[in-house]
């Protein structure tokens, strides 16, 4: 018996009361026993309980009382009520009341024991699954999508005005830029977040089993089929799915899904019968859809059923700002993950990181910093803890291996100069001419850049 439960017993009935709580002691719970509705009520609002076991009937505060009470304050337990007149009419009243079961006097201690051993399972299954529910909202709050670069403000602005909503939404990005983490995000703190979230990855399922995946199948209805299968959309009932690489979907597929989204039912492979549906549809791509409609490889009337509102996710490239955020954010999560203490980076490594071109985005970014903290005995990240093809591209730009004094000497300030303008000149064009992602890349100010933009004529 697991000694961490608890019951509170509710009678009047003071030999009824004593012998319970003897019994169940005896079985390893921790017991309280009060008389009165009104001493269970002052119990209630200091300390809390598996289980309570109430007689109906008492003087005052009866038992469908302390039902109420425990239903409108959420309380974290379930309620067995205990009656001496058993009837059809007691049972219907107590169980649309919420309580869990009842039990008729004379007690039968054997049936009793079981009833509490399940409404304490019941309690700690919806503790644990309030849990887990509180875990996912806090894994994908949005301050959790990391950057404060003028790229990425618009989709968080974005998607601050959509979660009110239940609009379809396609969101378009490069691979790698967090698509799913934006989907989730978006179901997590809006109106369905308490439902289910079901993501299916459409370019990583066979053509000939998406159909299957999606819509569901009956027993039979193809070879392998050997009993009725519900697909992601029936899953996904009441809450949203997620169609990941939408832009894969053969077009056959295209049609059916397209007939899903307007009459919001779904036809499993192999019936004749329709269910109806309540979900949310949200998609992603990293494929230019509108250039597939124009090659005929997407349907046109799917598309704009699917880019009701769209989300544009910027590549890494284009968030130069945020790659220190982000180097950060990524060494205390994966350090956390891996229960270390959190390790440093470098400025000459962040440099180097912001000097990348990151064709993987996020997500190989997010790879680069576990490599890095896997592998290294230090507390720190350096260059030397980099993949060469990002460590070699800051040595290559800073440390100017080939630069020598000629023999007859330089105009130091001259070479200054030169050095300073050939590095400008790599900053904006590493920067597609943005003034304050070039001067990010050089670490210094926007004003002190255009100042020696200006002094070298380099508009």
């Amino acid at each position: 018996m697991n000694n961490a439960a608890s019951i509170l017993f509710i009678d009047d009935e003071s030999g009824s009361r004593e012998s319970l709580t003897l019994l169940f002691a005896r079985e390893g719970y921790q017991v309280e026993a009060v008389a009165a509705g009104e001493d269970a009520l002052s119990l209630l609002s200091k300390k809390s309980y598996d289980v309570i076991v109430t007689d109906l009937f008492l003087p005052g505060v009866s038992g469908i009382d302390i039902l109420k009470h425990v239903k409108e304050n959420s309380l974290p337990c379930n309620v067995i009520l205990i009656t001496g007149h058993a009837s059809a009419e007691t049972a219907v009243k107590a169980m649309k009341e919420g309580a869990f079961d009842y039990i008729t006097k004379p007690l039968n201690f054997e049936k009793l024991k079981v009833l509490v051993a399940k409404a304490i399972e019941k309690s700690r299954l919806v503790a644990e699954n309030l849990y887990l529910r509180q875990q996912l909202r806090g894994k994908y709050k949005f301050d959790n999508i990391i950057g404060n670069s003028p790229a990425i403000q618009p989709v968080f602005a974005r998607m601050e005005k959509i979660l009110v909503t239940d609009s379809t939404v396609l969101i378009l990005g490069e691979s790698g830029t967090g698509k799913e983490l934006v989907a989730r995000a978006i179901h997590y703190n809006g109106l369905r977040k308490t439902k289910p979230f079901i993501a299916i990855n459409c370019g990583a399922i066979p053509a000939e089993l998406l159909e299957s995946e999606l819509f569901g199948h009956m027993r039979g209805s193809f070879t392998g089929a050997v009993a009725d299968k519900p697909g992601k959309f029936e899953l996904a009932n009441k809450g949203t799915i997620f169609l990941d690489e939408i832009g894969t979907m053969p077009l056959q597929l295209q049609m059916k899904l397209l007939r899903v989204l307007q009459e919001q039912e779904v036809e499993r492979v192999g019936s004749t019968s329709h269910t109806k549906l309540d979900v949310r549809v949200i998609s992603a791509t990293h494929a230019d859809l509108e250039e597939r409609v124009h090659r005929g490889d997407f349907r046109e009337d799917l598309y704009y059923r699917l880019n009701v509102i769209p989300i544009h996710l910027p590549p890494l490239r284009d968030r130069l700002e945020d790659i220190p955020l982000l180097a950060k954010h990524f060494l205390r999560k994966i350090c956390t993950d891996m229960r270390r203490p959190v390790l440093e980076i470098t400025q000459n490594a962040v440099r180097a990181l912001e000097g990348y071109k990151w064709p993987g985005n996020v997500r190989e970014m997010e790879n680069v910093i576990e490599r890095a903290i896997a592998l290294t005995d230090s507390t720190i990240i350096d260059l030397q803890d980099l993949p060469p093809q990002i460590s070699g591209v800051a040595q290559e730009n800073s440390l100017f291996p080939t630069l020598q004094i000629p023999e007859g000497g330089l105009d130091l300030a001259e070479a200054i100069a030169q050095i300073e303008q050939t590095l400008i000149k790599q900053a904006m064009d590493k920067s597609s001419n943005i003034k304050a992602r070039a001067a990010s890349l050089l670490n210094i100010n926007r004003t002190t850049l255009v100042e020696k933009i200006k002094r070298y004529d380099m508009n």
